[in-house]
């Protein structure tokens, strides 16, 4: 879908500045009929889809298989084992300390930049050839709902009047499903509090049309082309607009729309860029099982080390860039549940080279998973995960289109391919492998440990394992600088909470690592997912 297809349809007119915005279908997917596939690509499809599962669990099975192998022929090779095991564990160290690194480097930096007044080193900044005036550039933030409390959506909103950026360059859409009385309600109740702080507050019904796959995808994709309609409207010019999607609890740092308009302005390839700010859990951080506090510590410190590693970054929750781009890529997919991850494979297979996704160093407040109850949030943190990894269905999509794009370097195709596999195996495998890999050799030949040969190698694997083990005691000094403790906590609580860094390495299995393979396992199966709401009351 192009950016002219929507600007240039017929206008609805001046839309109203505070308002529901008319119902827009663009004609591609009035009356619209998935494409049927021919057999042959039904097959290259599944087999695709099926990819991931099988490396998975070949991974898995293949230790086992070659244990029992040697046993029946030459149990005396049982050492390949063990060897494969302190080779497993000594990756894992250096990947640690690797990660670890970057990660004291990007919190260092992610403080630094929050320490800047970003309003006013905007107010001076030197105009590169070609840059648009800051006091031209409208950030139009866009926020899909469904069952949201509107004490939720109350503090979203009003960290985004609050933020220190000029009220006439501000402008938030909301999406509620046109069946949602009460988020319908909620959003009435917003625009009548909020709509003078913004150049504009519109409200956006999704009707859930035919064919999709109800998510944030299918309501960004709705919403997307409203949205632009909408601007167009005010007479905005789509290089000077800047879209961020939001989710709807997370809450933007107060410098967010200065720091990003002076990244935007700055950047040569600005209209080809998106950037992407390091999500932190720390809106309902204290009111959450220790478990889900460790989930929330690991996955912002993992986006920590990505936002260093450009060629690794892929967008993830929220992020912002110009309605150009949002509409040269032909806006968020309609079928699919991973809204980020497909849109960047969309933004790459159209710009190829050109695309950078860079790390905004500027924290973006989100709530972590928080239900009626205790088993229930660990159910919610479950599913989430789960979600996020059912990003493996891309595989099939980017395998079906990278032979179609050859202006893009096959270098670059192949380079961005073996990442997205590579990411997704090492996901479900690696700790697996490492739980019990040393114990293989054992488990096949009971007095394997009492040989000179094996009772070295498990004493190796064991030393790389405890050394790894003290990676703990540095996430949780990390820990506590991205996540203070509350100011009334006392010394014992405080300690308390630094003690439960030791169920790092369970959670990341049970709440990390399990949930992936299930995603691939479903996939290699044919089992789709279903979009759930994540509960975070």
């Amino acid at each position: 879908m192009s950016s002219a297809s929507i600007l240039d349809a017929p206008s609805a007119g001046v839309p109203p500045r505070v308002g529901v915005l008319p119902t827009y279908v663009p004609p591609e997917k009035r009356n619209r009929v998935a494409p049927a596939m021919r057999g042959r690509q039904r097959r290259q499809q599944r087999l695709w889809e099926m990819a991931p599962g099988v490396l998975v669990w070949a991974c898995l099975l293949a230790p086992v298989a070659a244990g029992f192998i040697i046993t029946f022929t030459n149990f005396e090779y049982l050492w390949l084992l063990g060897v494969f095991a302190v080779i497993l564990d000594l990756y894992w160290l250096v990947k640690l300390v690797h990660t670890f690194r970057f990660v004291v480097r990007g919190i260092r930096i992610l403080e630094q930049t929050q320490a800047i007044d970003w309003t006013v080193r905007l107010a001076a900044i030197p105009l590169p050839p070609g840059a648009p005036d800051p006091a031209e550039v409208v950030h139009a933030v866009l926020i899909p709902t469904y069952t949201e409390r509107y004490e939720t959506l109350r503090a979203t909103v009003g960290a985004l009047a609050a933020a220190s950026y000029a009220s006439e360059l501000k402008i938030v859409a909301i999406i509620t499903r046109e069946t949602d009385l009460d988020g319908c309600r909620n959003v009435a109740r917003l625009q009548e509090e909020f709509g003078d702080s913004f150049r504009a507050f519109w409200h956006i019904k999704d009707p859930l049309l035919p064919g999709i796959v109800v998510g944030k995808s299918a309501a960004m994709s709705y919403a997307g082309p409203v949205l632009a309609r909408g601007c167009a409207g005010l007479g905005l010019d789509p290089q000077r607009v800047v879209v961020t999607d939001l989710d709807s609890d997370y809450r933007v740092h107060p410098e967010y729309f200065s720091y990003i308009t002076y990244q935007y302005c700055e950047a040569a390839d600005r209209l080809t860029s998106i950037w992407q700010p390091v999500p932190l859990f720390l809106n309902n951080l204290w009111r959450v099982p220790a478990a889900v506090r460790s989930m929330a510590t690991l996955s912002t410190q993992w986006q920590l080390y990505l936002h260093q590693h450009p060629k690794r970054l892929v967008m993830f929750s929220a992020y912002s860039m110009s309605m150009q781009l949002v509409t040269e890529v032909g806006f968020w997919d309609d079928d699919v549940i991973p809204e980020d991850s497909r849109f960047f494979w969309k933004a790459f297979f159209t710009y190829g080279e050109r695309l950078h996704v860079r790390g905004a160093f500027m924290p973006m407040y989100g709530d972590a998973p928080r239900a009626a109850d205790y088993g229930s949030t660990l159910v919610s943190q479950y599913n989430q995960i789960k979600r996020w990894a059912w990003g493996v269905t891309d595989v099939p999509y980017v395998a079906a289109r990278m032979p179609a794009h050859p202006e893009i370097p096959v270098r670059l195709r192949l380079q961005r391919f073996q990442m997205l596999i590579f990411n997704h195996l090492s996901w479900a495998t690696v700790p697996l492998l490492i739980l019990i890999a040393g114990s293989l050799p054992s488990f096949f030949n009971y007095d394997y440990g009492l040989s000179t040969t094996g009772g070295l190698l498990e004493f190796m694997a064991s030393l790389i394992l405890q050394t790894t083990l003290l990676n703990i005691l540095a996430v949780a000094v990390l820990d506590n600088r991205l996540q203070p403790r509350p100011p009334g906590w006392n010394w014992w609580r405080r300690r308390v909470a630094d003690l439960q860094t030791v169920i790092y390495p369970v959670v990341f299995l049970v709440l990390s690592v399990i949930p992936a393979l299930e995603s691939q396992t479903r996939l290699l199966f044919g089992s789709h997912l279903e979009y759930r709401v994540t509960e975070k009351h």
